[in-house]
């Protein structure tokens, strides 16, 4: 009988501990993870209000809520930024459109693959055009051709007042003309065809047809010249339109992001390329005209194609060196088990085709 009391205490006891223990687990406050991105569309959104949205924002609100866990999101401005949150405690988890390297899976640990991607080259539109026509205008807006014609103005000008003065006198001259000022004009009008070689008459004086054929040798240099400044603009403007993948890229001025597999690849060709902080950045170089490609991620490429950079830009050749982005995770982060069983059951049950649908274009290729 007491070994009976004995054991019902015991087992009281028990329940009480258990009852106890998940009182404590119940009034404990939720953990909350802090989650680092950074803005690159249309991964990470933000709009004046600061809220985000995009594909990876979604994908990891999905992935809390089947999880059941709270999170803060903390913004940085670029890739390094990001690894270097992780990688000192500050954030628990970086997602934005990182890609899966063999350098970074050294020092972190990634989930399973969230989006399958690639690198892809953007050209501005107007320098993609082709046609003569295209190429002409974009000739008449080349600064070369306004030096030219500016020193073609000069030259014009310059011997004009000295045949003028020389020959005004001389009736049946070229220059010759009661009123003086129709003479002057005929000097001109002889400058300019003298320097086309299609002047119809020479100066009467000596000293006048000396100046005569020094500028008929004037008029051969500056056509050779001009000759050669316009065929050469035409050619560099062949040699932009000739972007259609990496390996045209090595005599072009590219512009790529800072720490991204892109700047990677371009050092690999050993093409000194303009690395900046922000995509956008890339973006405007290109159409300033500071560069004549941008390298970067497919689909943060096309998505600029299709919304800011509506024709304005336009993608160059097909996709290439493909890649996977990944939740990143410091190593051995036990939310990484959490996370990758999450990830399954949102492709499994629909929801991960849902919100690639919803960011991306239904076309594009989608992969179980």
């Amino acid at each position: 009988m007491a070994g009976l009391v004995r054991l019902i205490l015991i087992l009281m006891a028990l329940i009480s501990s258990i009852e106890f223990s998940a009182a404590q687990q119940a009034a404990a406050p939720k953990q909350t993870i802090k989650v680092a991105t950074r803005i690159i569309p249309p991964f990470v959104i933000q709009d004046s209000n600061a809220a985000l949205s995009g594909f990876s924002i979604d994908l990891w609100r999905a992935l809390a809520r089947d999880m059941k866990v709270e999170f803060d999101f903390v913004v940085k401005p670029s890739v390094p930024e990001l690894l270097a949150e992780v990688a000192d405690g500050r954030a628990q988890v970086a997602i934005a459109a990182i890609s899966v390297t063999a350098d970074r899976e050294k020092a972190f640990d990634f989930s399973q693959p969230m989006f399958d991607a690639g690198l892809q080259i953007m050209i501005s539109a107007d320098r993609a055009s082709s046609g003569g026509f295209a190429s002409f205008m974009t000739l008449l807006k080349s600064p070369a051709l306004l030096e030219m014609l500016g020193i073609l103005l000069v030259l014009i000008i310059l011997p004009a007042p000295v045949i003028w003065l020389l020959e005004r006198r001389h009736e049946g001259s070229i220059a010759y003309n009661k009123s003086g000022v129709g003479g002057f004009f005929n000097s001109i009008w002889w400058s300019a065809s003298t320097l086309g070689a299609q002047a119809p008459e020479m100066p009467i004086r000596p000293i006048g047809k000396f100046i005569a054929v020094i500028w008929m040798f004037v008029s051969v240099i500056f056509i050779s010249f001009f000759t050669a400044t316009v065929t050469t603009a035409l050619t560099v403007k062949q040699l932009e339109q000739s972007i259609t993948g990496p390996q045209d890229l090595v005599s072009k001025n590219v512009a790529t992001t800072a720490g991204s597999t892109g700047a990677a690849f371009l050092r690999q060709l050993n093409i000194n390329a303009l690395e900046v902080p922000q995509v956008e950045q890339a973006f405007e170089a290109l159409q300033d005209g500071r560069v004549q490609a941008v390298v970067g991620d497919a689909p943060v490429l096309l998505y600029h194609t299709s919304h800011d950079g509506k024709g304005k830009v336009q993608m160059a050749g097909p996709i290439f060196r493909p890649e996977n982005y990944g939740i990143l995770f410091p190593s051995e982060s036990p939310l990484r088990k959490q996370v990758n069983e999450a990830l399954l059951r949102l492709k499994e049950n629909g929801e991960y085709r849902s919100l690639y649908r919803k960011w991306f274009a239904v076309e594009a290729i989608e992969k179980d």
